[in-house]
């Protein structure tokens, strides 16, 4: 293998496939990334066996190409070096099947590589039928439910995703907060969708996606899903068992509708938690009197912070309710509207956001007992 390419080129390629390495990888062939030259360009490939994220450099993005071949370079101190480089082209020659010089101008690197024979094969074919979606709608599904994902607990430590008809639905839940989006895609899907996607890797083709018009294919198999993004295959297993039925958890019905400002009513959360920040799940109050709602910390050590902003409200009688204003930012942050419709019931019961003219987002928050 030899050939020349810019620097930049290679290197937004290479941080893309290497979100695929594992650092708990106990099968040391994975820890490298295959580099794979053909006359048509060069395929970089990196896999954890869970996940596997393959690019696509074509031969006139590449400056030159002098002899093809397979090579795998260990990972770790592979993008260093490419960011490193002191010169706009960098050289890649392979010495034999285990060694390769990357080089510039006036900087060397040799490196010992892994064997190219023990790379496991790995199986990126397409589904005969497909999902198409916006790459700008698809990043905002998953930022506006992936934050609820749970970061121990079987399942729920991955995004739920249904497809019925036309109609995408995302669910995330830790079971102390939920983010429900519904997507009406372009066309129907034949088939009922209903799938749990580790939520580590929808993070990772989240970084990926830019916020464009550009076609994200989505094809679904019984155990993996495959997103093909411009130059990018990324594949991933999914999780096996059942999500909960988590719609017998969203109310449809409100004793308080309270109708805010959203600017406001996150700035006046923000304030109000300086002072609850030392504590557990930064829990702060909020209370609903007359046209006001008030929201307050207190800290013993520290002292009482109280802040008001103006409401609407369906019924005038007061409330009061406590819950983590980290929870409640994360699921302000969600929203694009100017107003924000706060829906509840007692102190107890789930806590529901979402906007005046659209369902198709909705946001839960438990509440917190502080007594």
């Amino acid at each position: 293998m030899k050939f020349s390419i810019n620097k930049n080129t290679i290197l937004n390629e290479l941080i893309n496939v290497s979100r695929a390495i594992s650092t708990r990888n106990i099968i040391p062939i994975l820890n490298g990334i295959k580099f794979e030259l053909k006359s048509e360009g060069l395929y970089l490939t990196a896999s954890d066996s869970d996940l596997t994220i393959k690019s696509f450099i074509p031969t006139d993005k590449i400056e030159s190409v002098e002899k093809e071949g397979v090579v795998i370079i260990q990972s770790k101190y592979l993008l260093d070096i490419i960011k490193k480089m002191p010169s706009d082209i960098v050289n890649f020659e392979g010495v034999d099947d285990y060694k390769i010089i990357i080089y510039s101008d006036n900087s060397e690197y040799n490196l010992n590589c892994l064997n190219s024979l023990d790379y496991p094969e790995i199986q990126l074919e397409d589904n005969k039928t497909h999902i198409n979606m916006q790459s700008s709608v698809l990043k905002k599904t998953i930022s506006q439910t992936i934050f609820a994902v749970s970061q121990s607990r079987p399942l729920l430590d991955g995004l739920n995703v249904k497809i019925n008809g036309d109609l995408l639905e995302c669910v995330a839940t830790d079971s102390y907060r939920l983010a429900k989006k519904i997507v009406k895609l372009d066309q129907p899907y034949d088939d009922n969708v209903n799938i749990i996607i580790p939520g580590r890797n929808v993070s990772e083709l989240d970084k990926i996606l830019n916020d464009n018009e550009d076609n994200v294919e989505i094809h679904v198999f019984a155990k993996k899903i495959m997103f093909k993004y411009n130059n990018i295959i990324f594949q991933t297993n999914l999780l096996n068992g059942e999500y909960p039925n988590t719609s017998s958890f969203i109310p449809t019905e409100f004793t308080h509708i309270v109708t805010a400002n959203l600017n406001d009513f996150y700035g006046s959360i923000d304030r109000a938690a300086l002072l609850a920040q030392s504590k557990e799940k930064n829990v702060i109050k909020m209370e609903l009197k007359d046209d006001e709602l008030i929201l307050s910390s207190f800290a013993s050590e520290i002292g009482k912070v109280e802040d008001k902003i103006k409401v609407d409200r369906n019924i005038k009688d007061d409330m009061s309710i406590s819950y983590s204003s980290k929870y409640m930012m994360d699921a302000l942050k969600t929203f694009d509207s100017e107003e924000i419709l706060i829906n509840m019931n007692t102190d107890s019961k789930p806590i529901i956001l979402k906007t005046k003219d659209d369902d198709s987002l909705i946001q839960l928050i438990l509440p917190i007992k502080t007594y």
